[in-house]
């Protein structure tokens, strides 16, 4: 079954009650809902995570934990997927991201030399924050839905598999 392959890669309960940046939802962490593996809270910790992880904010882990309770989507799941955008991952990302959003918004992509400085930050900002922003939420709705939709389908196929070998005649 998905939830045994699933279960084997999951973090522990405690590690994640305990870790520091979750600490600010205390009991809601208790719910026995945020720990169950079963293809619907597999398939909402994906939308959760995924779309999070798009997300141009610090600390996407405790919005992913919020989404998670909120959704009561697999917590270790939802925030697990947000490492999908980490300093390596972030740059080609975030660049698809302001691409797209510069070209729902029928801008032209505007050239810029990356460095790594606040001050960087805060004036490239202020030219390419709309296409960033809507690219960001536009990617994360996207990539959120396809994850959402494949561990759905992927789960009703296993399951529909191993009914279908136990029914042979």
């Amino acid at each position: 079954m998905p939830k045994k392959f699933v279960q084997r890669w999951m973090p522990d309960q405690k590690i994640i009650r305990n870790h520091k940046a979750l600490r600010c939802f205390g009991r809601l962490l208790h719910d026995p809902h945020l720990w169950h593996l079963t293809r619907h809270s597999l398939a909402k910790a994906f939308f959760v995570g995924l779309f999070c992880a798009f997300l141009p904010i610090p600390f996407q882990m405790v919005v992913a934990a919020a989404g998670a309770i909120f959704m009561h989507a697999n917590l270790p799941i939802s925030v697990t997927l947000v490492w999908l955008t980490n300093p390596l991952t972030m740059p080609p990302l975030f660049y698809f991201a302001y691409k797209v959003g510069g070209w729902i918004l029928q801008l032209p992509v505007q050239a810029f030399h990356f460095e790594a400085s606040l001050d960087w930050v805060m004036n490239s900002m202020s030219l390419i924050w709309q296409p960033f922003l809507l690219g960001c939420l536009v990617l994360g709705l996207l990539v959120g839905s396809l994850g959402y939709l494949t561990i759905q389908l992927v789960w009703r196929a296993l399951v529909m598999s191993r009914w279908n070998k136990r029914h042979k005649p």
